[in-house]
């Protein structure tokens, strides 16, 4: 079965670890708030996206798969065989769905950093951004949400050439890591309405204990 809490859905191959790293919080710079709102507007306007995706955990672990987005709200990963397993969100929250076992967890939406993401309108200045870092390529916000499980922190990065955005970091209250990247995207395709269901018949589970 996947490592997980419900949370490795939103993660990403550490390719620039300098990027994400926690810093005190600041106030933004005009040329880094012009950025955020360019990136806000160009990602508001890919309505849907698919591709493929790599994922990492802390212990090296890595798992493949592909996505479905479709704003507003909602989103599929699936994860490629032998895991069973995909990650939904059909606007009014995420589930963990095991299709061999016909199981399912939920998270409330409101509770899941990234979410902001999913919105029609982008408004990554809503967030609680608490570090932001550039290179030469890629540009990173950190958005933070206290969560019943305690604080986590997701940094998005994005490419500061095109506004895409490549990867993303999310470090659990533990401490933890997981990293999530994008690759073969392809964008405003139509999306079979199938894809973003959750089958009523499937069981309900209480999710992991490290959940």
């Amino acid at each position: 079965m996947i490592r997980r809490t419900f949370l490795a859905f939103a993660a990403m191959l550490a390719t620039f670890p300098a990027l994400v790293e926690a810093q005190e919080a600041r106030a933004l710079t005009d040329a880094e708030r012009d950025l955020i709102t360019r990136i806000n507007e160009h990602n508001s306007l890919i309505k849907t996206m698919v591709g493929r995706f790599l994922q990492i955990d802390t212990r090296g672990q890595r798992i493949e798969g592909t996505f479905f987005l479709e704003r507003p709200g909602k989103i599929l990963f699936r994860y490629n065989p032998p895991s069973s397993e995909q990650i939904v969100s059909v606007g009014r929250g995420f589930y963990v769905v095991d299709r061999k076992e016909k199981t399912q967890y939920a998270y409330p939406q409101d509770k899941v950093p990234l979410r902001q993401f999913l919105d029609s309108q982008i408004d990554l200045f809503k967030a609680n951004i608490v570090a932001v870092a550039q290179s030469d390529d890629y540009f990173s916000v950190t958005l933070q949400d206290d969560t019943p499980k305690g604080v986590v922190r997701v940094a998005l990065v994005f490419d500061t050439e095109s506004l895409d955005m490549k990867q993303w970091t999310l470090t659990e209250p533990s401490g933890s890591e997981l990293t999530f990247s994008l690759y073969d995207v392809e964008k405003d395709v139509t999306i079979p309405k199938s894809y973003f269901y959750i089958d009523p018949t499937f069981r309900s589970k209480s999710a992991p204990p490290d959940a």
